[in-house]
């Protein structure tokens, strides 16, 4: 048998380098031609180091095996980073020289369907156990490949999960449940890894059961525990410059799939004009992520993805206030080595005397005070709650 490169089948190393992934029973057959020399322990064993390296992430599996484990990343220096919640840290590894792990990052993005060479020099997908990859090559770094790994959540977690850890007050949980069974839009805003995704899953859990929920996204990361989800992937360009399905196309789909809520997984680019008119035209207890430092940022943030579908400051004003109710800003923040994530405020999206819209706080938590501000009265009344309840 041919052998290719780290001492890879030869056939399955063909496949992986036009950016398919070798099957389970190819991997089987390889493995049981040694039957008659390694017995049955011995083929099992020689499965199990095939499939984690062809199937697999290689060395760097147990790393996304541990529990604790959100984010892995390997830069261009070969040195091997992980965030167990405590922000990142160095672990020791060795992934071989700098063309050994230029070959990992080929066969990840193959089992994630994309290809990784000089033509189509970095991807964005999905591997096959939902671990999101992000991979690119010199010379657009420096070094060697980087890899950047972010580790699904082992489970669904729910809002009481969520308030157990810590991420809002007890007494917050019934106005969440009301956003949602009251069908108000909102949108969750906050940093690279605040929790806006956990959030959002969480939340679209509470929705009726009748509901048909439509889920867009870039790259499939939202875990909802519903029984009718439907699921919409955008795709890039092969290397060929072909093929590639924007969120804005997805966006347009989506509303043609009857949905009772639409959602757009992370709101980035030109697909918000479509999100506005939908929210604006009947789609009510729609929702999506945007990052933003601050909820009072959110309006600039909508004001720059705008532009990029060629609306004015003023026509994303319109849409927005008449879209959108509400905002939930998450925040995280570190301290002795370990990170938090919590529910910095939520707030009511309305125009102010002079027209402009911004996010009118009506609760904050600090991490241990709760107050109640100039917005509580507007929200309890989205929500159906007592203005003066405790």
């Amino acid at each position: 048998m041919s052998v290719g490169p780290a001492g890879l089948p030869g056939p399955a190393w063909e496949q992986i380098r036009q950016g398919r992934a070798p099957d389970v029973e190819s991997l089987g057959r390889v493995a049981g031609a040694g039957l008659a020399t390694l017995g049955l322990t011995g083929v099992a064993m020689v499965h199990e180091g095939l499939r984690s390296r062809l199937l697999g992430a290689g060395p760097l599996e147990p790393l996304l095996a541990d529990d604790e484990v959100s984010d892995v990343a390997v830069n261009g220096d070969g040195s091997v980073w992980v965030d167990r919640g405590r922000g990142m840290e160095r672990v020791e590894m060795d992934l071989g020289g700098p063309e050994a792990r230029r070959q990992l990052a080929v066969r990840l993005a193959g089992l994630a369907g994309r290809r990784l060479d000089e033509t189509a020099p970095y991807v964005d997908g999905q591997l096959p156990s939902g671990v999101r990859l992000h991979a690119i090559l010199p010379p657009l770094v420096a070094g060697g490949p980087h890899l950047t790994l972010r580790v699904p959540a082992r489970a669904r977690a729910s809002l009481t999960d969520l308030g157990d850890r810590g991420l809002f007050p007890a007494r917050w949980q019934g106005v969440l449940r009301a956003l949602v069974a009251r069908r108000v839009a909102f949108v969750i805003s906050g940093g690279t890894g605040a929790g806006k995704t956990t959030l959002l899953g969480a939340l679209l859990a509470e929705a009726g059961a009748d509901e048909r929920l439509v889920v867009v996204e870039d790259v499939r990361e939202l875990r909802v525990d519903h029984g009718h989800v439907i699921r919409l992937e955008a795709r890039p360009a092969n290397v060929e410059g072909a093929g590639e399905v924007t969120l804005t196309t997805l966006v347009r789909q989506a509303l043609r799939m009857r949905p009772d809520r639409l959602i757009v997984g992370e709101v980035r680019g030109a697909e918000v004009r479509e999100l506005l008119a939908a929210l604006n035209t009947g789609h009510e207890g729609g929702c999506g992520t945007v990052h933003a430092n601050a909820a009072a940022d959110v309006v600039a943030r909508f004001e720059a993805l705008g532009a990029l579908a060629d609306l004015g400051p003023s026509a994303v004003h319109a849409q927005l206030v008449s879209a959108v109710d509400v905002v939930i800003h998450l925040r995280r923040s570190g301290s002795e080595g370990r990170t938090t994530r919590r529910i910095e405020s939520i707030g009511v999206l309305a125009c102010s005397s002079l027209g402009r819209p911004g996010v009118t706080e009506a609760l904050r938590w600090d991490g241990s005070t709760e107050q109640r501000g100039p917005g509580w009265p507007r929200l309890a009344g989205l929500l159906g709650l007592a203005v003066d309840g405790s």
